[in-house]
């Protein structure tokens, strides 16, 4: 697979004629200015990053070339501040942030215990744009993990009882096993969320948009929190 700029060495990618059939399937050129699609302009976008935001999400949404909009990479800083990144989905959004859900006592929830800041990447390819989100993070309230966590399939709900996310494993026979006994326990009855599984809210102080262009001449804009509103600038690509 390659990267939102088409990866390093063009001959480690591929030949120019496959390049080239990728960049047809998604509707841009390869080095043909008169073949692009018209780039992404400051009048396209809104001054609200948030509304900007939901208007790609939906689009990439009723897309059925993308299986899963939702899909956005994490990034974090471990205990000993080296970078970490792993896939999420992205459970809610709106101006007070971005939020998903995780094992409190996973790697990534120690991570944020630690180092209370994170990142968001979210790469939609068709149509060639990217999103990207940085900012404090915070705890979402109990009464929002909880109505969440209930509207989980019940199976989703007793793995979360039954993994220790992101510590040993001996073999899988152990982990079903786990989720047997929490089954059981819970036969009959609501399965609750567990004490250790909860959510995070990203506060974004900066969210960028990236939009394809041909040429490896993409359209940048990222907005920075000024005061109580937003800042927008054009960036080099």
């Amino acid at each position: 697979m390659r990267g939102p700029d088409g990866g390093g060495d063009p001959g480690a990618a591929g030949s120019a004629s496959s390049r080239e059939t990728r960049s047809a399937a998604i509707g841009t050129s390869v080095g043909d200015p008169s073949g692009a699609p018209a780039g992404l302009r400051r009048a396209d976008l809104s001054p609200d990053p948030i509304e900007q935001f939901g208007r790609w999400f939906a689009e990439a949404e009723a897309d059925e070339r993308i299986v899963f909009a939702e899909a956005v990479c994490l990034s974090t800083l471990g205990p000993d501040a080296t970078p970490e990144g792993r896939m999420v989905l992205l459970k809610d959004f709106g101006h007070r942030g971005f939020v998903f859900y995780t094992n409190l006592e996973s790697a990534k929830g120690r991570s944020l215990a630690a180092h209370p800041r994170a990142g968001m990447t979210f790469h939609w390819q068709p149509p060639g744009r990217q999103v990207r989100i940085r900012g404090a993070v915070e705890p979402v309230s109990a009464a929002e993990a909880d109505a969440y966590f209930a509207s989980r399939p019940r199976g989703s709900r007793l793995g979360a009882w039954g993994s220790d996310q992101s510590r040993e494993l001996d073999r899988r026979a152990t982990l079903e096993e786990r989720v047997r006994r929490a089954d059981e326990s819970f036969q009959g009855r609501d399965v609750p969320r567990p004490p250790h599984w909860s959510g995070f809210r990203i506060v974004p102080d900066a969210i960028e948009f990236w939009q394809e262009g041909p040429s490896r001449l993409h359209d940048r804009f990222l907005y920075e929190r000024e005061g109580e509103g937003w800042g927008r600038r054009r960036l080099y690509p």
